[in-house]
């Protein structure tokens, strides 16, 4: 924790002359980014996987068909293709898995237990260590901390509505039969990208930020890496 405290608070001595007051807010942001280059690698061997196992799609539909009543026989049958085509089928849940100790990091660091001098900093008038319950029991919605969280709420939404218009098309063009672009599972999946807002209305304003900012980072690369 001292260590990662300590990374922190050195981006943001390092932005400080340009950002000022709000030089630990960047910093985060600055961190989130070097992450996600950091898993960028294993991003584009995901995006690969994806694309490979879309174009699958038709013939683990055939097995399906085939082995419909035999469902052991159908999984063994998969995952021989799969193998088969040297497609693995957990290749995009690295660069999340990978992810995850910032956030825990960034959460405990941001949570009360923390580095007490990171714990002063804020974002406008909104501190890094408090939550969208703080703003709205202070000022209200629309007050000098409401419209930071009200500002993060928008930036999700923005990015929430283009992932959520990516994954219906995604969707709609999928093959009917294959499994993936029709049913209630179809239906609901697009509509997980708003589950963002939910985080960041819970968790302190510095993970948000980091929520944020991952967020966007991924619309962007998989829109880049699908084309």
């Amino acid at each position: 924790m001292s260590v990662f405290a300590t990374l922190v608070e050195q981006l943001a001595d390092l932005l400080h002359p340009l950002f000022g007051a709000t030089a630990a807010a960047a910093a985060i942001v600055l961190f989130t980014a070097l992450v996600r280059l950091l898993v960028h690698p294993l991003s584009r061997a995901a995006a690969r996987g994806t694309r490979a196992r879309a174009r699958l799609q038709p013939r683990v539909a055939e097995l399906r068909e085939r082995y419909a009543k035999q469902p052991e026989k159908l999984q063994k049958a998969v995952l021989e293709l799969h193998a088969e085509e040297k497609v693995s089928p957990f290749s995009g849940i690295l660069p999340s898995l990978l992810q995850l100790p910032a956030f825990f990091l960034l959460y405990r660091l941001f949570s009360g237990d923390g580095d007490g001098g990171l714990l002063s900093h804020r974002l406008f008038a909104a501190p890094l260590d408090g939550h969208w319950a703080d703003a709205l029991a202070g000022d209200g919605l629309f007050g000098p901390a409401g419209l930071v969280y009200v500002g993060l709420f928008l930036v999700v939404a923005a990015v929430a509505t283009f992932t959520y218009v990516r994954n219906r098309r995604a969707a709609a063009a999928t093959p009917a039969g294959t499994g993936t672009g029709t049913g209630a599972l179809g239906k609901v999946l697009p509509l997980l990208s708003y589950g963002t807002l939910i985080t960041v209305a819970v968790v302190p304003l510095a993970v948000a930020l980091y929520v944020v900012t991952s967020t966007a980072w991924s619309a962007v690369e998989r829109a880049v890496l699908s084309t």
